[in-house]
C-alpha cells in the first residue's frame, strides 16, 4: 500500500472524530436555541465554550507529547514503555482533569464575568460550565485515549466510540434541555448533564477497548502507581511548546478582533461568522495533520528518516489537494455560505462576511503546508521548532502588517484580514525550510532534546 493511502485510510476517520466533536457542540446550541430566553442562552454557551478551549492548554501538551512518545514506542516495538507511557499519561491526565475540573467548577461565575459576559449571561453561563467542568475527567481521558490509539495507527475505534456518544449526547440533550422522553426540562444545566454523560460514555467505550487487549501489545491495567517523575518531564517538554502554540494563535486571533472594534463592529461579526466556517474548513488538514504526526513518530521510532520524509511529502500533497480545492469553494461560493448563516443580501455584514470568507480561501493553500508540516514537527518531538516559526510569523508579521494595513493605511477590515495570508505564506517558506534542513529528524523510542541554534 502507497504512503498516500496509508496517510488517507488513518486520517479519515481523524477527520470523522473532530466532524463529531463540533456536532456535539451544535447540538446543544440548537436544541438550547429553543428555550424561551435563547438569545441570553445561547451567548452564555458561547462564553462557557471559550473557557473550555482556553482550560484546554494544559491538556493540549499533555496530548501531543503522549501521541508522539506513544508513536515512538510503537514503531520502535518497545511494548514495555509503550504500557508505561499509557498508566502513565492516564494517571497524569486525571490529575490536570481533576485540577482543571475543580478550579472551572468552582470560579466558573467569576471566569464568565472577566471575559465580559453581563450578570444574567454569566449566571447562566455558570450553570452550564459547572457540571461540564465536574466531567472534565472523562473529557480529558477521551481525548487522550483517542491520542493513544492513534499513536498506534488506529483511529477507527476512536470514531466509531464518538458516534455512539453523539447518540447518547443527542437524545440525552433532547430530553434533558426540554422536558421530553418524560426527562426534567433543566434547560442550560440538562445540557451539560447530557454532554457529561456521553463523555463519560466514550472514555469507558476507550477504556474497556484498551483492557480488551483488542489492541496488540497495548492493555490499560486498572491499577494506581507513582508518577514517573522523569517521563512527566519528557511528556510535557515536548508538549509544552504547543500548548504555547495555541496561545499564540489565539494572541493573533484576539488582537485582530480588537483592531476590528476600532474599525466597525459589523466587522467583528463577520470575522465570526467567517472563522466558523474556516473551523470547519480545517478539520480535513488537521486530521490529515494528526495523522501525519502518528506515522512519522512511528518512523522515527524505527529509525526509518527517508520514511519520515515519504510521509510529509505526501502528507504536504494531500493536505494541499484537499485545503486548496476548499479554498477554492470559498472564493467561488462566498456569498451562498453567507446566506446559510441568514445573512441579509446587500447589507455591510454580508459584504464583510464574502471579502474575509475570499481572504479565507486565498488562505487555504499556505495553511494546508503549514498544518502538515506542524503534523511532522509534533510527530518528530521537535516542538519547540514549530513554536518558534509561530512566534515569528504571528508577532512579528501578521499582527504589525494587520496593523499598518488595516489602521495606520486606513485599509480597514481588508487590511487587518490580509495580515493573515501574508503571515501564513511566510510561515510556509519558514516550515518548508525547517524541513528540508531536517533537524527534526531524531531517531529512536526515546525522543532526545532538539536543539535550536540562536538566531543572529
Amino acid at each position: 500500500m502507497s504512503i498516500t493511502r496509508q496517510l488517507f485510510r488513518l486520517a479519515w476517520p481523524i477527520i470523522g472524530l473532530n466532524v463529531l466533536n463540533v456536532l456535539m457542540l451544535a447540538v446543544d446550541s440548537a436544541l438550547c436555541g429553543r428555550l424561551p430566553n435563547s438569545e441570553h442562552v445561547l451567548t452564555a454557551i458561547g462564553f462557557s465554550i471559550q473557557v473550555v478551549f482556553l482550560l484546554m492548554v494544559a491538556m493540549l501538551g499533555l496530548i501531543v507529547g503522549t501521541v508522539a512518545l506513544v508513536a515512538r514506542a510503537y514503531g520502535g516495538g518497545d511494548t514495555d514503555r509503550l504500557n508505561h507511557l499509557l498508566v502513565q499519561s492516564t494517571m497524569l491526565t486525571v490529575i490536570v482533569g481533576v485540577v482543571v475540573g475543580a478550579a472551572g467548577a468552582l470560579t466558573a461565575e467569576q471566569i464568565l464575568s472577566l471575559l465580559g459576559a453581563t450578570d444574567a449571561v454569566a449566571e447562566l453561563g455558570a450553570q452550564y460550565l459547572r457540571p461540564l467542568m465536574v466531567g472534565t475527567p472523562f473529557f480529558y481521558l477521551s481525548l487522550l485515549y483517542a491520542g493513544v490509539l492513534r499513536g498506534v495507527g488506529n483511529t477507527r475505534i476512536p470514531f466509531v466510540c464518538a458516534l455512539g456518544a453523539n447518540v447518547v449526547n443527542a437524545v440525552l440533550n433532547y430530553g434533558l434541555i426540554l422536558g421530553n422522553f418524560g426527562m426534567p426540562a433543566l434547560g442550560v444545566t440538562g445540557s451539560a448533564i447530557g454532554t457529561v454523560i456521553a463523555q463519560f460514555t466514550m472514555m469507558l467505550s476507550l477504556i474497556l477497548v484498551l483492557r480488551s487487549g483488542a489492541i496488540p501489545n497495548l492493555r490499560l491495567p486498572l491499577r494506581v502507581t507513582n508518577i514517573d517523575r522523569r517521563l512527566a518531564v519528557e511528556l510535557y517538554r515536548v508538549g509544552w511548546p504547543a500548548a504555547i502554540d495555541m496561545l499564540v494563535l489565539n494572541a493573533g486571533f484576539l488582537t485582530a478582533l480588537g483592531m476590528l472594534g476600532r474599525i466597525d463592529q459589523v466587522t467583528v461579526a463577520a470575522h465570526g461568522l467567517g472563522l466558523r466556517v474556516q473551523a470547519l474548513a480545517f478539520v480535513p488538514g488537521l486530521g490529515v495533520g494528526q495523522a501525519t504526526g502518528a506515522m512519522v513518530g512511528q518512523a522515527l521510532g524505527a529509525g526509518d528518516i527517508e520514511r519520515a520524509k515519504k510521509i510529509a511529502n505526501a502528507s504536504l500533497i494531500l493536505c494541499a489537494t484537499i485545503m486548496t480545492a476548499l479554498g477554492a469553494f470559498f472564493i467561488i461560493a462566498a456569498h451562498p455560505i453567507a446566506g446559510i448563516f441568514d445573512v441579509v443580501p446587500g447589507t455591510p455584514l454580508e459584504e464583510y462576511s464574502v471579502e474575509w470568507m475570499r481572504i479565507l480561501g486565498y488562505l487555504m493553500l499556505p495553511a494546508s503546508v503549514n498544518i502538515a508540516l506542524m503534523g511532522l514537527l509534533q510527530g518528530a518531538g521537535a516542538t519547540k521548532l514549530s513554536l518558534r516559526i509561530n512566534i515569528w510569523s504571528t508577532i512579528l508579521i501578521q499582527i504589525p502588517v494587520s496593523y499598518v494595513l488595516g489602521i495606520t493605511l486606513e485599509w480597514g477590515a481588508i487590511g487587518v484580514w490580509l495580515g493573515f495570508p501574508i503571515s501564513a505564506v511566510v510561515k510556509a517558506v519558514f516550515s518548508y525550510a525547517v524541513f528540508k534542513q531536517a533537524k527534526w529528524a531524531v531517531t529512536g523510542v526515546r525522543i532526545a532534546p532538539v536543539h535550536v541554534p540562536a538566531e543572529h
